[in-house]
């Protein structure tokens, strides 16, 4: 997602000052901090990652190193490989070694706390903060503290696996009041966002990039068997499926289509393991819920399913991923009709016995990290490039108020951006030039100070 580049600039512009110890669990360095680096009694400094340490419980693992305040040279490392896993390129679950963890059975989010992603939080301390004041600033501060999901986006992000699940696997150890679970998103596929230009990913299908998303799927699996004691959520592919079904006509998904499905029946394979529960993408109301899409929704739901052998890790479908969908709304929005589903409950709602029929399993996630104002400022339903006038949404919780739905997540870090307004960008997207669209807008995955502020200010609930 976001670029290490734009943190590291930004540690000219954090503030030296002397601060007191930091508490339990709180940050106590990384890349642009310049709060305390030590902890109060009964808690060491942690390292994490080049851009969050954090005080734990105790003395750091041996697999641990302190952090220092000199060291800027970038986390981005090349893939390395597992050796505490038996796994194979292009391998067949059935030949690899199935981690003796805890199984887990049901809904994962329930009684459980999602990880809060040290890097999400960094953005916001090293970023945000600094550039805010009064009730907004420590509104950000906040924001931090929630679970967000890490976009596993590129190869090279795949090694953070180990830190974050090492992270997590001491947290848990140390007696968490909660147990403290992991939430990725696989998100890699070859010629990925066929449909769109805004997040075009590293690999193509002309280039060897089938092999090289499994390789890339072996690896995160090899991460997952090393740390079979960390509960992980796993949301796979997004917008990958939707377009099979509704954008047929553009070339690239055409051309892409056989790859996608079989690439997805083998993360579903490889990814079958007792410790982790997937979620496949689902798109959304406005995308998938109109008459004409949701039957064929399921139909390639239940194909997929059987094809990866019905898999026990499979719980079921994300929807709103990185979109402002309200859940359940009291007006559909005008630019709905005359679609019945104008809200993501009325959309799973009608696809959870479509699903049930083809005998895929009718669970749901749903993003609601930027559906706190509706409409919004959208003008289009079809409008997703960094909507002006939105804000921070429902927290994260397992009170849905919906039987069909496991938990609302903040699957989208907020704040990150959807995609550039800069018309001579290799990666612009006409989106993101929309009225709706704020402007000016940087990168895709950059930070985007003047969105994040508005998303604070305009969060329902409050902070």
């Amino acid at each position: 997602m976001a670029l290490k580049n734009v943190l590291l600039a930004a540690v000219a512009i954090a503030p030296a000052a002397v601060y007191a110890q930091s508490g339990a669990y709180g940050q106590c360095g990384g890349i642009g901090w310049s709060g305390s680096k030590t902890c109060v009694s009964g808690y060491t400094c942690t390292y994490g990652n080049d851009w969050y340490s954090q005080c734990l419980p105790g003395q750091p693992p041996q697999s641990t190193q302190q952090p220092t305040s000199t060291k800027t040279t970038s986390t981005t490392k090349p893939p390395t490989t597992v050796t505490t896993a038996t796994t194979t390129t292009g391998g067949n679950p059935g030949t690899t070694v199935i981690p003796t963890g805890p199984a887990v059975t049901g809904n994962p989010f329930l009684d459980k706390k999602i990880y809060a992603n040290p890097y999400y939080s960094s953005e916001i301390h090293t970023l945000a903060i600094p550039q805010m004041t009064g009730a907004a600033k420590a509104a950000a501060s906040k924001v931090a503290e929630v679970g967000t999901f890490v976009w596993l986006d590129t190869m090279a992000k795949v090694p953070s696996l180990d830190t974050y699940l090492g992270n997590i696997a001491a947290i848990n150890a140390a007696g968490a009041s909660q147990e403290v679970i992991a939430n990725f998103v696989v998100y890699d596929l070859p010629d990925r966002d066929c449909a769109a230009l805004a997040s075009n990913g590293e690999y193509s299908i002309a280039n060897g990039g089938v092999a090289k998303y499994k390789t890339y799927i072996d690896t995160i699996r090899g991460h997952l068997v090393k740390h079979s004691n960390v509960k992980v959520v796993l949301v796979i592919e997004p917008d990958s499926l939707a377009n099979m079904v509704t954008n047929m006509g553009v070339a690239k998904c055409a051309n892409a289509a056989s790859t996608y499905k079989s690439l997805t029946v083998y993360a579903m394979e490889q990814l079958n393991l007792p410790n982790v529960s997937m979620y496949l993408d689902a798109g959304h109301a406005g995308w998938l819920g109109w008459a004409a899409n949701i039957g064929p929704t399921a139909d390639m739901f239940g194909e997929l399913y059987t094809l990866a052998g019905k898999p026990k890790a499979v719980r079921g479908l994300a929807t709103n991923v990185s979109n402002y969908n309200g859940f359940s709304v009291a007006q559909c929005a005008a630019f709905t009709s005359p679609n019945v589903n104008c809200d993501e409950k009325r959309y799973i709602n009608a696809l959870a016995p479509l699903l049930t029929a083809k005998g895929f399993p009718a669970h749901f996630i749903v993003d609601t990290s930027r559906s706190g104002v509706q409409p919004g400022g959208r003008v289009e339903w079809g409008d997703w490039c960094n909507v002006s006038g939105s804000g921070f949404g429902p927290r994260p919780t397992t009170n849905t108020g919906d039987a069909l739905v496991d938990s609302f997540v903040w699957i989208k870090p907020g704040g990150e951006c959807d995609g550039t307004s800069d018309t001579s960008a290799v990666r612009y997207d006409g989106h993101c030039g929309v009225a709706s669209a704020m402007k000016p807008a940087p990168e895709a995955g950059q930070w985007f100070q003047a969105f994040f502020n508005m998303l604070v200010v305009n969060a329902n609930p409050p902070f």
